[in-house]
């Protein structure tokens, strides 16, 4: 039998089956907007249970078909293109808040609940999630997991991984692990909740994870400072995170044509407030503008929105550096965009920053190359999150040092198929 026809008959198999399993209605023919990077899956499947999933994945698993796995589509530029794609699985249906234990401060959700509908949830009882995802009104739980999507508040209340304390996970041959639970100190079993943030769904499907909480504050005061140059924004910076201020988060906005301004946030409560608003004055001194308004910490997805707007082409990218390195990287990628590209830059205190180049294609990659050489010459990296059309294929991932046969190994543990996100993730994993 012809190859093409073998497989084709395999897929037709496979449908059958899955309509079978999760109900003809949440079976479909893929359209043109369900491609990723350009690759054409077949089918969307959406079940309605951790079962149902697991059934799936164990049939894809078993016909050779490669499954990307989708929560609200918000990230799935990230990456690299797709080796294969047969089945998008979708969890629009696993979207519940299964337990708020309000009084341990935990939650379980469900991995196609969306961050803004977990936060009104934990709000009821004056908790949060203490995260700020990009698109929190689309993106899921699994989705912020899989690319360990963290913003500004990473500062005080670590990142994801800190936040995360149980998963539940389909591996591509059907079986459905746990690792973790409901409480704070858990040690019990393999750390697959720390193993699986990050890996963009190479290892299983999240279906559900467990997270600690924190109080949703009294107050919130935010202070800025518009400076003369960057290394003048690094040095009251370094200040402010050497000194005693109590902040949640703290981060540097720049670009071609704007001058370098640094925001700080501080919760908790009025007196409070009020005493660490004078300290941090004081070291700002007279440029520090009072109680700016909370819209500058939607600074990190203007990179992405501003430079929908234009007509030219954009590539959004996120780096990370020492945290004592911020300016330096920021001098870095002004000094290479040239007169034809627009740059910005939203870097945070920790030293991951997130850039946005607009201009001809060959002058951002020629820029991000060079970027990313210099950041790995001083140990640090360069994630290409979105690339402008018509730009060469480059690694989204960059060097990824001594730990790619570890990662490849594990990805043969969990996944010997290559069954999940093939070639998506750090040197083709």
């Amino acid at each position: 039998m012809d190859a093409s026809v073998s497989a084709k008959a395999t897929a037709n198999t496979f449908e059958a089956d899955v309509r079978e399993i999760v109900k003809a209605k949440y079976v479909r023919a893929a359209v043109a907007s369900d491609a990723v990077a350009g690759v054409q899956p077949r089918l969307v499947v959406e079940p309605g249970s951790e079962q149902e999933l697991a059934k799936v994945l164990k049939l894809a698993d078993a016909a050779g078909l490669a499954v990307i796995p989708r929560g609200g589509g918000t990230k799935l530029e990230w990456g690299n293109r797709p080796a294969r794609a047969n089945v998008i699985l979708s969890m629009g249906r696993l979207n519940r808040v299964i337990e708020h234990a309000w009084a341990d401060l935990t939650v379980s959700v469900e991995a196609g609940c969306t961050i803004g509908k977990l936060q009104e949830t934990l709000a009821r009882h004056g908790q949060r999630l203490a995260l700020d995802v990009l698109w929190p009104e689309r993106a899921t739980v699994g989705g912020v997991l899989s690319t360990n999507d963290s913003g500004a508040l990473r500062l005080r209340f670590g990142s994801l991984r800190d936040l995360v304390i149980g998963v539940t996970l389909a591996l591509a041959d059907g079986t459905v692990a746990s690792s973790g639970g409901r409480v704070v100190k858990n040690v019990a079993g393999y750390d697959l909740p720390k193993l699986v943030t990050g890996a963009l769904g190479t290892l299983g499907v999240i279906t559900r994870a467990f997270f600690r909480l924190h109080p949703l504050p009294k107050e919130t005061r935010t202070v800025s400072c518009v400076t003369t140059d960057v290394r003048e924004a690094q040095r009251l910076v370094t200040a402010i995170q050497n000194s005693k201020l109590a902040h949640s988060a703290l981060q540097i906005c720049c670009g071609g044509e704007m001058q370098p301004r640094i925001d700080v946030l501080f919760e908790g409560t009025e007196a409070g407030l009020t005493a660490q608003m004078e300290q941090v004055r004081v070291i700002m001194g007279a440029s520090a503008i009072p109680e700016v308004g909370g819209d500058v910490w939607n600074a990190r997805q203007e990179i992405w929105s501003a430079g929908k707007q234009g007509a030219t082409e954009f590539a959004a990218v996120k780096f990370a550096s020492l945290p004592a390195q911020i300016g330096e990287a920021i001098e870095t990628i002004a000094k290479l965009s040239s007169a034809k590209s627009r740059w910005s830059v939203v870097a945070q205190a920790t030293g991951i920053g997130w850039v946005r180049l607009e201009g001809a294609v060959s002058a951002i990659e020629s820029a991000l190359r060079e970027f990313r050489a210099e950041l790995e010459r001083s140990r640090g990296s360069l994630v290409i999150a979105r690339r402008p059309v018509g730009m060469a294929e480059l690694d989204a991932w960059g060097n990824a040092g001594d730990s790619l046969g570890l990662m490849r190994a594990v990805k043969r543990q969990f996944d010997p198929q290559a069954t999940l996100n093939a070639g998506r993730f750090v040197g083709g994993i």
